[in-house]
């Protein structure tokens, strides 16, 4: 095995081994950057809720899973609402629902026992609702728990939420997919698929139809997101199990003020993200567990020219304590980034799987394009990643516009790492490369390959130790 230690390494090639002193562009940094979270943590506050009840079975939800309690279910909530707020309580067993739709000072309370059975009926989604996909915006099959424009709403408890997707339901409507065999989703051409629709509804917003004109929902099969709070203020989701999503699982769109705390997200099928903020303000993620089919964490702010058009980035983001295990990425930003992203923080994280590919993972293209700056990470604790550490792709998907996306000012300190390819792959353009890219007292050890940068300007390493693995 070879031990490269970089005490110091700025350029655009592996060339340095040993130590070289200490230039002026490591000069350690007097305003940490980390000393403005306090701040943004006091803008995050949960919301709190009047010490009131509504039992679901008192609105006539029928449990035992078979019979559908969507009207009791909105009936509670109702109530709930009208009544000034307070908690809409699921209580030990399984009830089938449609969509839950929440409104402001509703908590949804998953008792500890309780299993909310999404319906597998899509026409249970029905009718359409405000919504985006993949970044885009339009009329669209409701998600599965949902607020439009509402104020202090929350999801709690310790019980699980299932949207019954897998290889008969939803999923297959992704089409061909690499993992479909794993799946046991034998797709072919006979069968439906979301292809047409997605180039179609891209079109629609590159043409800047009114949103509310880009109607989809039946025959289109664009799988809704589970959770989605849209365009709401004060959001808490705490202590929940989500299970078996057909798409993104976590997703407050356009949202400020949002705390997900201590939930597990296990869901494997395609497109299967766990958490994505996407042009939202103010977001704590902490203490949650991820094992996807996706990116565990994906951070987004619309795609292309609806991205763009909206121009919302996704800002003030903090996440801590969170454990990933399956997925694509553990900490990521893309792919649909055309409105931004600045200023996120991740610490205290463990991630260990050969399935998972990346820990940090930036990716975009020119035709997405978006800023992404100010991204921190700190006491990261890799097991094992497939690929790389720290893994950033401005070619994603192989896609080309005139729309630069640029990445700057990118800390990793105290990253830890037992085995991965790469211990960092930056892919950039070199007409607007990536800058300002510093790795801090980090290891990396059982690395295949050495560091790969293309399109980079300012990457600075100091005291850190790459162990190449030998063949």
């Amino acid at each position: 095995m070879k031990a490269f230690r970089y005490t110091t390494f700025s350029g655009m090639h592996l060339i340095l081994l040993g130590a070289i002193v200490l230039g002026a562009c490591t000069k350690k940094v007097i305003d940490d950057p980390w000393n403005g979270v306090e701040d943004i943590l006091q803008k995050i506050q949960a919301p709190v809720f009047p010490d009131k009840d509504f039992l679901i079975t008192d609105f006539g939800a029928v449990e035992g899973g078979e019979v559908l309690s969507t009207t009791a279910i909105a009936a509670a909530i109702d109530a709930c609402h009208d009544a000034g707020g307070g908690r809409v309580l699921v209580p030990p067993g399984k009830f089938l629902t449609g969509p839950v739709h929440l409104k402001s000072n509703v908590n949804l309370h998953i008792s500890e026992g309780a299993e909310l059975l999404f319906s597998q009926n899509p026409d249970d989604y029905l009718p359409l609702v405000f919504t985006r996909f993949e970044g885009v915006e339009l009329m669209n099959y409701s998600p599965m728990v949902y607020a439009f424009e509402q104020e202090n709403i929350a999801i709690t408890g310790k019980g699980i939420l299932n949207g019954q997707a897998d290889p008969l339901h939803w999923w297959p409507w992704k089409g061909k997919w690499s993992k479909n065999a794993l799946l046991g989703i034998h797709w072919d051409e006979s069968m439906p698929s979301q292809s047409e629709a997605i180039s179609a509804h891209r079109q629609l917003a590159a043409d800047n139809v009114p949103v509310e004109d880009r109607i989809f929902g039946e025959g289109h099969y664009l799988r809704p997101n589970f959770v989605q709070p849209y365009r709401c203020r004060n959001v808490l989701i705490s202590g929940v199990t989500i299970i078996h999503s057909p798409m993104w699982v976590i997703h407050p769109t356009l949202c400020e003020n949002v705390t997900i705390r201590s939930v597990r997200v296990i869901s494997h099928g395609p497109n299967n993200d766990g958490c994505n903020p996407e042009s939202c303000k103010n977001v704590l993620i902490e203490g949650c567990f991820f094992d996807t089919g996706d990116d565990c964490i994906a951070i987004k702010s619309g795609r292309d020219h609806d991205g763009r058009r909206l121009s919302v980035p996704s800002e003030n983001i903090i996440i801590r304590g969170c454990e990933m295990k399956d997925g694509h990425g553990g900490v990521v930003m893309g792919s649909e980034i055309s409105g931004d992203v600045r200023n996120v923080f991740a610490e205290d994280c463990d991630m260990n799987s050969p399935r998972l590919d990346r820990a940090l993972r930036v990716k975009s293209n020119s035709n997405r394009g978006g800023n992404i700056e100010n991204i921190y990470l700190r006491n990261i604790r890799i097991g094992q990643v497939k690929e790389a550490a720290i893994h950033f792709d401005l070619f994603y998907d192989n896609e080309r516009g005139d729309n630069h996306c640029n990445i700057r000012n990118v800390v990793v300190e105290n990253m830890t790492s037992e085995k991965s390819d790469y211990a960092v792959f930056i892919k950039g353009d070199e007409d607007r490369p990536v800058e300002n890219i510093r790795i801090l007292n980090s290891t990396f050890n059982q690395v295949k390959h050495d560091n790969f940068l293309q399109g980079v300007e300012g990457f600075h390493m100091e005291n850190v130790i790459i162990n190449i693995a030998e063949d």
